[in-house]
């Protein structure tokens, strides 16, 4: 577990904790940008609408038109021979496919990727702060997620030097293992507890590897308030269960 524990690339490169909560928003061409203690956002949406029906079909929420009005002028420029792309696999989920660096995932209708230094990729919901995906990747000398340890050792270490700040009081519900397509995955449960919030985060881990090049460490972290925790676990479950790393 040193390497793990002590790897500068791993603490300076995965996540350090949850976004902060956005504060004024800047349209800008089709995009909205945001800014706040001199970390910038630019929030794109590369979505297409999972179903094809006319907005005058439609009563629209705040949400529901907050997430119209950042998709729309994006919609007609997806382009899906990209390396990263997005397409509807289960309804009100739509499908990430990362063919670069070799991973997919399901994220929620309506999250908007946000741009992050650091992240590979980040997607997170217009109206709730606190939920979000964020996927890393990074070199390894290893080979197997278990060279670091057992789920619930790395989860541990993990947590507490890079998915949440050392101010914050953390807590790992439960950490397992499981593999699939002859990968082997560590999934784990935590909260991160801040003075004004806490956070409930389900989190995924590999490592794939490449004939001949470095191994890749492959984590994705993925939350909500506490307090929305019983509205959003299975929506959450859903994003974990479908990550999915393969070679490229």
């Amino acid at each position: 577990m040193a390497s793990l524990q002590n790897s500068p690339s791993v603490y300076h490169t995965l996540s350090p904790y949850s976004f902060p909560q956005v504060g004024g928003a800047q349209k800008n061409h089709g995009m909205l940008s945001f800014c706040r203690r001199g970390l910038s956002f630019l929030v794109r949406a590369e979505q297409s609408s999972p179903n094809s029906i006319s907005l005058s079909q439609v009563r629209f929420g705040r949400r529901e038109l907050i997430a119209v009005s950042v998709i729309a002028p994006w919609v007609s420029m997806v382009n899906q021979t990209s390396p990263s792309f997005a397409a509807e696999t289960k309804k009100g989920y739509l499908l990430v496919t990362d063919k670069k660096d070799g991973y997919s995932f399901l994220y929620p209708f309506g999250w908007q990727e946000v741009v992050i230094e650091g992240q590979d990729k980040v997607f997170k919901d217009v109206i709730e702060p606190l939920e979000s995906i964020s996927v890393n990747v990074i070199p390894t000398v290893k080979q197997d997620i278990r060279d670091f340890g057992p789920p619930q050792q790395v989860a541990e270490t993990l947590i507490k030097k890079v998915l949440a700040p050392s101010s914050q009081k953390t807590k790992l519900i439960e950490a397992k293992e499981h593999g699939a397509d002859g990968k082997v995955y560590y999934t784990f449960e935590f909260v991160a507890q801040a003075p004004n919030f806490t956070r409930h985060a389900l989190s995924a881990i590999a490592i794939g590897n490449e004939i001949f090049m470095a191994g890749k460490f492959y984590t994705l972290t993925t939350g909500a308030n506490e307090r929305r925790w019983g509205k959003m676990k299975d929506k959450l479950q859903t994003i974990i269960d479908s990550f999915e790393i393969f070679n490229v």
